[in-house]
């Protein structure tokens, strides 16, 4: 999934290692507007405010608009990237995640995993292999002939093990690298809004209730707020008409009845 443009400012805000003051000295826009334009997925960024900061960050407006994934380059020749008709072709299909592979191939080791994939895949490292265990099976001829030690004998079977199988060398290589490069990628994920929460939906759920509980207004008021913030709808962003709506609807509910339910209770 692409980044929102919240995301994307937040991203480039924390690159340059800003706090919102700093970044409004910088560029004279207000802290709050600057604030809002990261968190409130409703604020419209103003043309100004958006010049402003594609030319201080040094990025074109549509990777701020979440347009492009293009920061810098937003003319790139397909012709000066080297790929193949089958690569463009799959890219443009949209069956792989394009912003994951350019995570993974900006990764600082992603270098390193072709490498031992070429390796393995062009057989540069075969000879050199062949050679180590030309010299093993030499030294183990050798011990055996000279000294004719039997079939559990420590030395013959570190010689056995130290025989090197091409295919599993670089299969656990590779995965090596591979399992390094996804760790920091799910740890550079955390903050994103893809990613799966933390907390679980009980978490969720209490935290909500809380929320709801200490919000100044009627039970109805009440439930409706829980209820916004359960669905992800912005409370203060609703209109009055369609808050009455929501009371209308509330008002069927059973929770909104005051007092405790009678029934089953004997007199005292």
């Amino acid at each position: 999934m692409f980044l929102t443009t919240q995301e994307r400012l937040r991203d480039l805000r924390e690159e340059r290692g800003l706090k919102l003051e700093q970044l409004s000295q910088e560029t004279g826009l207000s802290s709050s507007a600057l604030g809002s334009y990261e968190t409130d997925e409703t604020k419209d960024i103003s043309l100004h405010a958006l010049k402003k900061l594609a030319d201080f960050y040094g990025v074109t407006t549509d990777y701020i608009l979440a347009r492009s994934e293009l920061k810098r380059h937003p003319d790139a020749d397909l012709d000066d990237l080297r790929l193949s008709d089958g690569m463009v072709e799959l890219l443009k299909a949209g069956r792989v995640n394009t912003a994951m592979l350019c995570e993974l191939a900006l990764h600082k080791d992603f270098v390193k995993l072709l490498a031992d994939i070429e390796i393995y895949v062009n057989g540069i490292a075969a000879m050199q292999i062949q050679n180590l265990n030309a010299w093993v099976d030499v030294a183990r001829a050798e011990i055996m002939e000279k000294y004719r030690p039997g079939e559990h004998d420590s030395v013959m079977h570190l010689l056995n093990a130290a025989h090197i199988e091409e295919g599993e060398y670089f299969s656990r290589r590779v995965h090596n690298d591979i399992d390094a490069i996804m760790v920091d990628i799910k740890e550079a994920h955390k903050t994103r809004s893809e990613s799966a929460p933390d907390t679980s939906v009980v978490d969720e759920l209490k935290r909500d209730i809380d929320e709801a509980a200490s919000f100044k207004g009627s039970r109805l008021e009440q439930l409706i707020f829980l209820f916004c913030k359960q669905t992800k709808i912005r409370y203060n962003k609703l209109t009055e008409e369609e808050k009455q709506w929501l009371v209308r609807i509330a008002q069927k509910s059973e929770l909104a009845k005051g007092g405790a339910s009678q029934r089953g209770r004997r007199k005292k």
